[in-house]
């Protein structure tokens, strides 16, 4: 597996490698380590060979000396790690390494804010969501669970883009522990009261109440169809949950509740359609401190 991790001698930067160091079974399957800063570019003199090398020698000292630390954690942890700084926008040069080396995941630390603030998420994640289709795992402040396995939920519904988390998920579990439980989420907002009063009006109460559970339980069975054959493939135990209300709201709550990494899919839109995720994810971003893992897919 390969993994990059930008690394900014933050606390949010911390995190992403502290989450990295604490996955034991990750370093049983040998899996390559990227550690990036990136550094603002200076402005300088006249550039001559002179300033030029003067100023690249003054990029790799401080850069040497923000890794320090999280080289340390990470080889303490059995890992090895490739070291390296880069110059320029800090989104956009990680976008392109993620890129160059076709990492498997993103590992970012990401303070964020509330829907309120107008920023749900850093200025530098939002930047790199953007510009890469590389599968990107977002720490937040909450607690981190050092658990060797880990309660993992793919929230699914019916799409493409559910069943690309399904896909990642499967094939990178060695990230989530030996013994992982799994979970499929899909949630689906009750009927609208005047829809259920119409219903009431057309027939006895007891056949309405009949008549939305057979519907929810449709809506959930087409969801989770083509998710349970993957899993059932895989030879990989998995537990649906069937959750109801607004589906940002229903999976932030469950996950922060009952899991230590939510999965999800999301279509992202680019960052000058001024949609950096779907609603959902978004949302599901704003309210949830649980570790996030978002699989894009175009």
């Amino acid at each position: 597996m390969k993994i990059l991790l930008p690394y900014d001698g933050s606390r949010y930067a911390r995190r992403a490698v502290e989450f990295v160091a604490a996955r034991t079974p990750l370093a049983g399957h040998d899996p390559t380590i990227w550690l990036l800063n990136v550094q603002p570019p200076l402005l300088t003199e006249i550039p001559t060979a002179t300033t030029r090398k003067r100023v690249a020698e003054l990029y790799a000292r401080r850069a040497a000396g923000v890794l320090r630390p999280a080289r340390t954690i990470l080889k303490r942890a059995g890992l090895d790690v490739h070291g390296t700084h880069l110059v320029g926008m800090p989104g956009l040069r990680i976008a392109r390494m993620a890129r160059n080396k076709k990492v498997d995941l993103i590992v970012m630390g990401s303070h964020g804010r509330t829907a309120a603030a107008g920023m749900l998420l850093g200025s530098v994640t939002s930047t790199v969501l953007a510009h890469c289709d590389n599968a990107v795992l977002l720490l937040r402040d909450g607690e981190v669970r050092q658990a060797e396995s880990l309660r993992v939920g793919v929230a699914v519904d019916g799409s493409v883009y559910g069943e690309a988390a399904v896909r990642w998920a499967l094939a990178h579990r060695d990230l989530f522990g030996a013994e992982p439980r799994f979970e499929l989420l899909h949630a689906v907002r009750e009927l609208p009261i005047q829809t259920r009063t119409l219903l009431a009006n057309l027939a006895d109460m007891s056949f309405t109440q009949e008549k939305v559970r057979a519907l929810r339980k449709q809506a959930f069975d087409r969801a989770v169809r083509s998710a349970l054959r993957l899993f059932g493939a895989a030879g990989v135990a998995v537990q649906p949950v069937d959750l109801v209300g607004e589906a940002g709201e229903q999976l932030a709550t469950h996950a922060r509740r009952h899991l230590d990494v939510l999965v999800m899919g999301s279509h992202g839109q680019g960052l000058f359609k001024a949609a950096v995720l779907g609603s959902v994810a978004t949302r599901v971003a704003a309210r949830c401190s649980t570790p996030l893992v978002l699989i894009r897919k175009e």
